[in-house]
């Protein structure tokens, strides 16, 4: 493809695409043929069939911000946006291994930070405004706050976020044993 920023961004989308999200958007999208939709099972290969058939690319991406607000994922539009704005986020300006560890990182957290999830943004550096923004949009499900507040932070610190960071911010909210199981799982990872 021509146009590297223009996958990452159709790859970070379809990587935020919950089995249910990506169930809705085949649904939507009849044009494709029933018997090849039933083969695809990502959503970046479901972009794949949309760019063939000319109706999303680089420079159109029309058709895929609609299918977002469809399926009630309108915060992936921001990723859009960085695209569209030129912004190195939405290419993914974080190396490979860091951000496997923040994704590790960020799988214990939601498991097990709970209700201090404010208090644990608030020591990330996020705006009260994002806190209570994070909280309207995933008002019934703690677990995605939990990682709703680490995607933000992540747009916010680019290519500077460092699982580090969200270890002292875990500590300095007195999550000790969510700390130390993060850098236990990273440990793991190490060992591998």
């Amino acid at each position: 493809m021509e146009n590297s920023g223009f996958r990452a961004m159709l790859l970070a989308i379809s990587d935020k695409l919950s089995e249910d999200n990506f169930t809705s958007l085949k649904f939507l999208c009849t044009d494709i043929g029933k018997k090849k939709l039933e083969k695809i099972n990502k959503g970046i290969d479901l972009f794949e069939c949309l760019i063939e058939k000319t109706t999303l690319g680089p420079d159109n991406t029309e058709l895929l911000r609609d299918l977002l607000i469809q399926i009630g994922q309108r915060v992936l539009l921001e990723i859009i946006d960085d695209y569209e704005r030129g912004s190195p986020a939405a290419a993914g300006v974080l190396d490979a291994e860091e951000r496997e560890k923040i994704n590790i990182a960020t799988e214990v957290i939601v498991e097990h930070l709970g209700r201090k999830w404010l208090q644990f943004g608030r020591k990330l550096g996020i705006k009260p405004t994002q806190l209570e923004g994070i909280q309207e949009k995933h008002s019934r499900d703690l677990e995605e706050q939990v990682r709703e507040l680490i995607t933000q932070w992540m747009k916010m610190k680019k290519e500077n976020a460092r699982v580090e960071d969200l270890i002292k911010a875990l500590r300095d909210c007195k999550q000790n044993l969510t700390a130390d199981l993060v850098e236990k799982n990273l440990k793991d990872l190490n060992a591998r």
